[in-house]
């Protein structure tokens, strides 16, 4: 068979000679036309080619004899293994197209099931009876009781609502009656085995309530309402909860415990009644040499100076050569001075200061002074309308706390005026634990800079933006917001430098200027970041690992390979509000044996 220039097919003789050995012939006589009828039929099964499907306009006769030329022509053009392998192809493409279809319909009702199922925390077995449908999740462990109780008591709700709109008053009582047991059984469980033992039947129950329910009052576009607007509510009263939960943590941060409050009056009681408030001063002459290593920590809590002081000492290869510059209130001062009087580090020298007694630091030199006298601020603290309300007036909480009204956070800025002998001091936060000898940050060339400290940025995170008002054009116009941050906490600060570069006045300048607090909110990092703008030159950060009072993810072995760690933040180590995994890096430092430490039961 051949075809001609015009497309019309033309048939010519074949001999036996001529065909290949795939051709096999049992019996030439019965076989061909055997083989004519199944090729006949083959083509028949087969859809025609697009060329043929428009006969609309041809007579009964031609389309006949068209179709029999179509049919005559295939079949003769197709040889027996083609027309074996269309067939072949045919079933395979049945047979795949009938396992997908089966799959899409078990995909399906799976969904379907699992989602009534996991609403409604039952399945109806093959006798007719209604069984707990036990939720398991990824982890085999999972708690799927206490899951599967609170995902019905969203399903009761929801019906109850829909029931009490319809006036179904009986089935109202019963689902508001069961979902409120459900309620008291769950109680305060976080897992199965923490729920009442009548738990699971109380689901059981449950589940034939949601049952009778589903039957009553299934509508899924109520339905569907009903719990887009318990989820709205859940959501409103997560905020809510959130709100709550910021103002306590807050509130728990400014709250001196009633063992921390013990210790400081105890030790004040025996340094009067004991004659120790009539012990001269220390010698002069470690406290004001600059070959030696010498910090600041300004703090009025004692328990945590404690802890900076004796840390830094025990891993002190020069104990001898450490001396501590330790400034506190008049409140605290008889305190401090006591528990360094009784419990002397080995061999490092302690100075107790009374930041009272810096007759210097009056309102008419200090800015923040000067503007805690202003009503402005005093309105904003200690305003009578200030809300006590859990949930209300949680804007600004943080910035409420009374540390930013203390001159002691503020002292930081005004260290050459403080030490004025110095040339370079190791400023140190009181909620930081020294884990190594840090005198070798004595050697680290500044290279012309005033602060040496520790960066803070990560891609995004802890740039200026976050702390200074870049709306506002002196800001803006000043400064860069993607400018790296830094932290206070361990800093190591160039007297020298500070003086020529009249770093005290640059303070003062840009604190005048915020008066209003429209450049940044209260704090002493924002000014911080101003006032050594590409003067701070960034240490490795080895020195000075962060976090500890906030975040809980934090690498445990960066923690201890660090030089310094930093509980910034609220959750510091000596509150219940620690982060328990971090509070072992503290604890150690902690004279527990001490009889102050004992008497005031600090465990």
């Amino acid at each position: 068979m051949r075809s001609d220039a015009s497309g019309h097919f033309q048939l010519a003789r074949l001999k036996m000679r001529d065909l290949s050995d795939s051709w096999i012939w049992e019996n030439p006589t019965n076989e061909n036309n055997e083989h004519q009828t199944r090729s006949q039929e083959l083509v028949e099964s087969f859809p025609t080619d697009s060329r043929f499907k428009d006969t609309s306009k041809l007579s009964v006769g031609e389309k006949i004899s068209k179709e029999n030329r179509v049919k005559s022509t295939h079949s003769l053009s197709l040889t027996p293994m083609k027309i074996k392998r269309r067939m072949m192809r045919q079933e395979r493409r049945k047979a795949r197209a009938a396992v997908l279809v089966q799959q899409d319909k078990e995909t399906e009702n799976h969904i379907v099931s699992a989602a009534v199922e996991r609403s409604e925390g039952f399945h109806t077995t093959k006798k007719g009876k209604y069984s707990i449908w036990r939720v398991e999740y990824e982890n085999p462990n999972s708690d799927s009781t206490l899951k599967l109780m609170r995902d019905q008591i969203i399903m009761a709700k929801a019906y109850s609502n829909i029931a009490k709109s319809m006036n179904k008053t009986v089935l109202y009582s019963v689902l508001v009656k069961h979902f409120k047991e459900s309620e008291q059984a769950i109680g305060e469980a976080n897992s199965d085995a923490e729920l009442q033992p009548g738990a699971f039947d109380q689901a059981k129950a449950m589940g034939h309530i949601l049952s009778e329910a589903k039957d009553q009052l299934y509508d899924c576009p109520l339905v569907a309402r009903k719990l887009r607007a318990t989820l709205q509510s859940m959501e409103d009263n997560v905020n809510v909860q959130r709100k709550r939960s910021a103002f306590l943590i807050q509130l728990a941060a400014k709250t001196v415990p009633r063992q921390l409050h013990c210790l400081p009056l105890q030790l004040a009681a025996d340094y009067y009644l004991q004659g120790y408030h009539k012990k001269g001063s220390l010698d002069d002459q470690k406290i004001e040499d600059p070959s030696l290593y010498h910090y600041a920590i300004f703090s009025d809590n004692v328990l945590a100076t404690s802890v900076v002081v004796n840390s830094t000492v025990q891993n002190a290869k020069d104990p001898e050569k450490q001396v501590f510059h330790i400034v506190t209130d008049k409140l605290n001062f008889a305190a401090m001075r006591m528990w360094f009087l009784v419990n002397p580090p080995a061999n490092a020298t302690i100075e107790v200061q009374n930041i009272d007694d810096f007759k210097w630091l009056n309102s008419s030199y200090c800015s923040v002074l000067r503007q805690l006298e202003s009503a402005r601020i005093k309105e904003y603290y200690f305003k009578a309308n200030n809300p006590s309300s859990l949930s209300a007036g949680s804007d600004n909480l943080k910035y409420r706390n009374p540390k930013y009204l203390s001159m002691l956070n503020h002292l930081r800025f005004y260290l050459p005026e403080v030490y004025p002998k110095l040339n370079k001091v190791l400023f140190l936060d009181d909620d930081i634990v020294v884990q190594k000898d840090l005198t070798p940050l004595w050697s680290v060339d500044l290279k012309g800079m005033v602060n040496g400290a520790v960066e803070t940025c990560k891609e995004s995170f802890h740039r200026f933006d976050k702390y200074l008002n870049f709306s506002n054009p002196l800001i803006s116009k000043n400064f860069s917001p993607k400018a790296c941050g830094w932290a206070f906490g361990m800093n190591m600060f160039d007297l020298i430098e500070w003086k020529k570069r009249n770093i005290t006045g640059i303070y003062h300048r840009w604190q005048d200027m915020n008066e209003d607090r429209t450049l940044w909110k209260l704090g002493t990092l924002p000014p911080g970041l101003i006032t050594f703008y590409n003067l701070t030159y960034p240490l490795d950060r080895g020195w000075h690992v962060l976090g500890l009072g906030y975040d809980p993810a934090l690498n445990l072995t960066e923690i201890e390979n660090a030089a310094v760690i930093h509980y910034n933040g609220n959750y510091k180590p000596w509150l219940n509000l620690a982060v328990s995994k971090y509070q072992s890096y503290w604890s150690r430092y902690v004279m527990f044996d001490n009889p102050y430490i004992r008497v005031c039961n600090l465990s």
